[in-house]
C-alpha cells in the first residue's frame, strides 16, 4: 500500500479556525508527478449515535443546518473536545443534546466524511437503555428538538429519504445490522 501513498514536500495554513482550518498541501506522487496545490480541510473529529432508550424507542434530533440550509433529522452527535476519548465524548453529547444517559455504548463503526477532502473521522455508536435524567444543555449557537422514534419509522425514514445526513445514514445502517433488524 505504500507505493499509492503521496508524499507531502510543503504545507500552508490559508485557514485556522475553531471548526475548520484549510491548508494546500505541495505533494509528489509515487510516479512522481507533483500536484502543486491540495487543498485539506482540517475538522475535529466527531462522534455520532444510534440511541435506543429503554423501551427501544430511537432517539433523533430535528436542527436547522445552514451550510445546507436545511432542517434536518438526525441521530445525535458532535465535536470531540481536545482530548477526550470518543466515548466519553459520545456520552456527553447524549446528556447534552437529549438529556438521557445511557447503560451500554458499543462502538460501531469509524468512517470518513470524505477522505479526498477532509482529514477527520467519525466514530459511530451504538447506545442501549437510555433514560431521561436532566433537560438538554445545549451550546450557545444549538437549536434541536429531540424526538423518538420506532425501529420501523426510522427504517421508513430512511426508505423515503427523509434522513439527509450521510454519516447518520452509515451509523443507522450499522446500528441495524448490529441489532439484526436488515
Amino acid at each position: 500500500m505504500d507505493k499509492l501513498n503521496w508524499k507531502i514536500c510543503h504545507s500552508e495554513y490559508i485557514h485556522k479556525g475553531p471548526w475548520a482550518t484549510l491548508r494546500t498541501d505541495k505533494c509528489e506522487m509515487p510516479d512522481g508527478r507533483v500536484v502543486d496545490e491540495y487543498f485539506v480541510l482540517e475538522y475535529p473529529n466527531w462522534v455520532n449515535g444510534v440511541a435506543l432508550t429503554a423501551d427501544n424507542k430511537i432517539i433523533m434530533v430535528r436542527q436547522y443546518r445552514h451550510a445546507a440550509n436545511i432542517v434536518s433529522l438526525e441521530i445525535p452527535g458532535g465535536v470531540i473536545d481536545g482530548d477526550e476519548e470518543p466515548e466519553a465524548a459520545m456520552r456527553r453529547e447524549l446528556l447534552e443534546e437529549t438529556g438521557y444517559q445511557f447503560d451500554e455504548i458499543e462502538l460501531l463503526c469509524t468512517v470518513y466524511a470524505n477522505p479526498s477532502t477532509s482529514n477527520n473521522h467519525t466514530y459511530c455508536y451504538l447506545a442501549k437503555g437510555g433514560i431521561k435524567v436532566q433537560e438538554q444543555t445545549l451550546d450557545d449557537h444549538e437549536e434541536l428538538i429531540v424526538e423518538e422514534y420506532s425501529i420501523d419509522e426510522v427504517k421508513q425514514l430512511l426508505a423515503d429519504n427523509k434522513i439527509a445526513q450521510s454519516l447518520h445514514c452509515t451509523g443507522l445502517f450499522y446500528a441495524f445490522m448490529k441489532l439484526g433488524e436488515l
